[in-house]
């Protein structure tokens, strides 16, 4: 019993441009089907090596597997479908199946444009994956699908969904097989060593509405933090590896935990050997503001904050639930505690103006962050604000759902002169750092991370990789009228089928809604108070 897992290769010119990122996807499910008896594994990173449909096409006919398995979030989903469309035709007798979050919510369009795509996982795929490849496995492939919670398939012209699969509950009894990735690939260019990104939670409580991860994961749920020391552990020991950043929307919301995974890390003496990054909210840094001395000996070196906009009007459309002035007091107290800062904006939505852009400009070299980007606003058509800002979302092509590419146009400005605009924040906030500040700062480890940073920027500027930015012909202001994005004008939106799904943010809304109702009725059926005198 063959499986072969591949990562589909597409590239969006952002995030990538620090290094080569492992699909961690991949070695914790291979962990879970290994631990189910299933040790016949083949995986291929389409994605980190580059292969076109030819290469991937041979190493497909060469594995000949018995169920091949591919992911997708929104903006890959095109070429994930495409993964499998070269599996119908090379591995026929192959059970083709897809998962990732994008196929969880939106997969009765895909079952219709990729009509190729046997089944798709929905929801977090370890004990889903494991029934399925079991099933195919004792004979009892397809007749099994209607009895395995969690599935979508088309069958005689329908599309069925099986009901959603409960979440993980045991996160510590799911352990990645990490060694079946080709570690020598993965490398973080700013230090110039091996990377990871293990997970040390799942979910997220609070409900951004331009974000649907909480939504994908439903529940908020933290593993032991001695389980993920351990994966640190065999990571560096076994891997070489040298920077780890924690997929976690927010490691530092249980603080018990977070701390103690601090402290393990210290008592085993891993951040000689290896330092690390997380993505979290400003309020936690406040929150935590004692423990940020102990956090920097852990080896936590880069916090990226989703400081999101300047305008305090946009957070509160965000339901961001943070302040402007909350944004610059965590920069300034990660500052204070040796840790490099990235603050992260949110542009492109349809009232952005010239005036709002440089204004998020001068709040970054106000806040100095060590780091600045600027990110396309991507209205991921399973989110809260996507329902709300409704026709105004013009481009349906996932392929562009990538953080760069401009998909909604602001009222006031066209597509590339918003793209020129954010190039000007970029030009000006990295040249006046690159002059002024990276060399200067410092020294050690901090001048080394650094400059560091800046050879990243540097080398995907002259490969014309970062923001698409030879893709599309971007070749400064002179060039913004002419720039083209390549929309496929074809594609079409099909709504999110969310019926069976909800989250615990879900869940605790509609009790509050239940509450107000009741309270209401309560009012409304209450005597009236006696007027006096009567």
């Amino acid at each position: 019993m063959r499986i072969m897992l591949v990562h589909p290769n597409y590239r969006s010119g952002g995030a990538e441009i620090a290094g080569s990122w492992p699909p961690a996807w991949a070695p914790y499910l291979a962990g879970a089907l290994k631990r189910a008896g299933f040790d016949d594994i083949v995986f291929v990173d389409a994605m980190t090596e580059g292969l076109d449909d030819g290469a991937l096409a041979l190493r497909i006919a060469e594995a000949a597997p018995d169920v091949i398995g591919t992911t997708a979030i929104t903006p890959a989903i095109y070429a994930a479908e495409r993964v499998l469309q070269l599996a119908q035709r090379v591995a026929p007798g192959a059970v083709r199946v897809l998962g990732g979050i994008h196929g969880t919510f939106m997969y009765p369009q895909v079952l219709h444009e990729a009509p190729w795509v046997d089944v798709i996982v929905r929801g977090e795929g370890e004990e889903i994956f494991n029934a399925l490849v079991t099933a195919v496995a004792e004979g009892r492939w397809p007749e099994a699908r209607a009895t395995i919670r969690g599935l979508a398939y088309a069958e005689r012209g329908q599309v069925i969904a099986t009901p959603a699969a409960p979440t993980v509950r045991d996160l510590d009894a799911i352990g990645p097989d990490w060694s079946i990735l080709d570690w020598a690939r993965y490398t973080y260019i700013p230090l110039g060593t091996r990377v990871a990104i293990p997970s040390m939670a799942r979910g997220c409580p609070f409900s951004c509405s331009f974000c649907s991860q909480w939504k994908f994961w439903r529940d908020y749920r933290v593993r032991e933090p001695a389980k993920v020391v351990d994966e640190i552990e065999v990571l560096a020991r076994d891997h070489g590896v040298g920077f780890f950043i924690l997929a976690d929307e927010e490691p530092t919301i249980n603080r018990r935990k977070f701390t103690e995974f601090c402290e393990l890390l210290i008592e085993r003496g891993l951040p000689d050997t290896v330092k690390w990054g997380i993505n979290t909210r400003v309020t936690d840094v406040m929150r935590d503001k004692d423990l940020l001395p102990l956090w920097r000996r852990a080896g936590l070196v880069h916090v990226s904050l989703g400081t999101e906009a300047a305008a305090q009007l946009k957070l509160d459309l965000f339901h961001k639930e943070t302040t402007v002035a909350q944004n610059k007091e965590a920069i300034r107290l990660l500052r204070e505690a040796d840790i490099f800062t990235e603050a992260q904006f949110i542009v492109g939505l349809e009232n952005e103006t010239p005036e709002t852009l440089e204004e998020t400009y001068r709040m970054a070299w106000d806040w100095q962050p060590d780091l600045a980007n600027w990110s396309m606003y991507t209205p991921w058509p399973f989110s809260n604000l996507f329902k709300a800002l409704g026709d105004k979302v013009e481009i349906h092509d996932f392929s562009q759902y990538n953080f760069v590419t401009p998909i909604m146009k602001p009222a006031a400005m066209e597509r590339g002169e918003l793209l020129d605009r954010v190039m000007n924040n970029y030009r000006r906030f990295y040249m006046r750092k690159a002059l002024f500040h990276y060399p200067w700062r410092g020294t050690g480890f901090r001048r080394r991370y650094l400059l560091g940073c800046l050879k990243a920027f540097a080398q995907a500027g002259f490969q014309r990789s970062f923001y698409n930015l030879g893709k599309v012909g971007y070749w400064g202001p002179q060039s913004k009228k002419a720039v083209d994005f390549g929309f496929d004008a074809s594609r079409t939106m099909a709504p999110a089928a969310l019926g069976d799904w909800e989250a615990a943010q879900d869940r605790a809304e509609l009790a509050r809604e239940r509450r107000a109702v009741a309270k209401a009725a309560r009012a409304l059926s209450a005597p009236a108070a006696p007027i006096c005198g009567q």
